[in-house]
Order: structure tokens, then sequence, then C-alpha cells
């Protein structure tokens, strides 16, 4: 006689997965892919996800890390994390084909900084060193004239020239909770700091984050699928445990998935990174489906509908 399966309740948070910035970066190799022939290459993965970096290889993407890895004879996309300034120069120089497939709510940034600087003040930059989306910003500005401050230690040691000329900026994938603590000390540190009219964290971002703190106390643990290089992903991860949550980990796939970590679980959040399809959200669904009797109960907060249009180039 066949055991019956232990019952499981999952918790899907919604909204979960891509976001409108991530779906324009991968229609744009696509589409590049549509009009230039293969192979495409594609300057740092085009989002922090390897399904979906292989699923663009078998289409003929390639992906490299510099711009000296590609030949002169074939078009380029810049990643949806923002290249710095001398990344399309050079492009630029060696009249190269290239498309800009940075996030439009990255690019906001970037206008932000410059804005700031070309006002004569210094940028405070809140994000994580060495993220592709940080190199992007700090690369927009001329040296010294942007500062990088990760967490709420540095905003209180950091020291500047002038703190009356002073502005702030942040990674659009942060902790919104940690973020608002940083943004506290600076301007508890430099009262007269100017910051955006709209705080830089993503519309995506805060709401898989609302999501996930919807559901984290009704759950025995949580899984966000994602990749661990992936800033948004991460901090879902984050945000579960501070939320009541503490039994949370990063997935990248079903089948990476520690079975015997959820020992007497009985009730799992799921939810996903704003860089991960929800093909891989269904694996991982049927994956517990195989192992559990499953109950489903989506916890939606918040309706998205947000969409950002192709470049010019693509559109034609």
């Amino acid at each position: 006689m066949i055991a019956p399966k232990t019952p499981l309740t999952i918790l899907l948070a919604s909204p979960r997965g891509f976001c409108a910035g991530v779906d324009r970066a991968i229609q744009i190799v696509e589409r590049a892919l549509e009009r230039y022939g293969r192979p495409v290459y594609v300057r740092h993965e085009i989002v922090h996800n390897r399904f979906v970096v292989e699923t663009l290889e078998a289409k003929g993407a390639i992906f490299v890390e510099e711009l000296g890895e590609v030949p002169d004879d074939r078009p380029v996309v810049f990643s949806a994390h923002g290249v710095p300034k001398s990344v399309p120069a050079e492009a630029d120089r060696r009249n190269l084909i290239y498309v800009d497939a940075t996030c439009p709510l990255v690019s906001k940034v970037h206008r932000e900084a410059e804005r700031h600087s070309v006002s004569g003040r210094i940028v405070i930059l809140i994000g994580h060193a060495g993220h592709p989306e940080v190199v992007g910003t700090i690369g927009q500005l001329p040296p010294g004239t942007i500062l990088l401050v990760e967490d709420v230690e540095q905003a209180e040691r950091i020291e500047v020239s002038d703190p009356l000329n002073l502005a702030y900026a942040t990674q659009t994938t942060l902790s919104v909770d940690d973020t608002v603590a940083i943004v506290e000390v600076l301007r508890r540190r430099f009262p007269a700091i100017h910051g955006p009219k709209q705080e830089d964290i993503c519309y995506a971002t805060t709401n898989r984050q609302a999501a996930v703190k919807a559901i984290a106390e009704r759950c025995d643990a949580m899984v966000v699928v994602g990749a661990p290089n992936s800033s948004n992903s991460m901090r879902l991860v984050e945000v579960a445990a501070k939320s009541g949550c503490p039994r949370a980990r990063l997935v990248q796939r079903a089948a990476d998935m520690d079975w015997a970590w959820l020992g007497e679980t009985r009730r799992l959040g799921i939810t996903a990174g704003a860089s991960a399809p929800e093909v891989l959200v269904e694996e991982l669904i049927e994956a517990c489906r195989a192992r559990y009797d499953i109950t489903i109960e989506e916890v939606r907060t918040t309706e998205e509908n947000v969409v950002f249009k192709l470049p010019r180039a693509l559109v034609a």
C-alpha cells in the first residue's frame, strides 16, 4: 500500500518574478537576434539568471564581460544593469552597432546623479560594491564626485568636503527597510542633503519585498527562486528572515532544492526574484507536488501593469 503524501500548503507570493525592465531586456536580445542574425554579443549577463542566459545562448547570444571580446563586425547589447559612460564611448570609437538594454529606472538614477553633479554636488550612492548597476552608476560621473555607502555603519563614518552641497541616490534593487535606515543616518548627519523626488528603489523590488512581508509570518519556511548574483533575489531572502520567517533560502532551480531542509514544514512560502522566469516557479511547485499533497494559496498584495518601450532601432 502506498503511504499518503504529507500535506503541504504553498503560500505563493504575488507579485513575483519578471519585472518590466527584465522583460524588456530579454526582448531586446531576442529582437536583436532577429534583426542582425546570429551571433549577437551581450556585455555581461543580460539579467542575473542562468536559465535566462542559457536560453538566449541557445538562440545565438554570446555573453562576454568586456567590450574587447566583441568582434568589430557584430552587434552588442548592454545589460539591464547599465554601463559606465566609457563603454558606449568605446563602442562609438570602434563603430560598433550597439543596443542599450539598461532598465529605464536605472537610467533615471543615472540622470539624477548627473544632474546633481552638474549642480556641483557630491553624490553619495547607496548600494553594493562591485554590483554591475553600482559600477554603471559610478561610471556616469567624474572620479571623486560620487561616493559609495553600503550600510548604516558606513553612513555614520563617511566624511564629505562640503556638507552643504551633497545629494544621494540608490541602487534600484536594495532592501527597502535597510535603505530607509541608511537615508535616515545621512539626513541626520547632513540636513542639507538632496534626495530623489521619489525613492530610487524600483517598483518591482518594493512590490516583491512587500509580498514576502505579507506571508512571512505565516510560513514555516520560504524559498526564493533566483540567482545568487541577483541583488533583488538575495534581498528577498533577507526580508523574509527579518519579517518572521528565519528559515528562508535561495534556490536557483527545483533540481537544487534540499528537500531534507524542509523538515517538518507544513506551510511553505514561494516567491521569485525580478530576474527569475515563472517557469522556474512552476517547476518548483511540480517538484513539491511529486513529494507532497499540496494546496496552493496565492497571496497578491498589488497589481503590476508597467511596460517599458523597446528601443526604436528594434521596433521599426
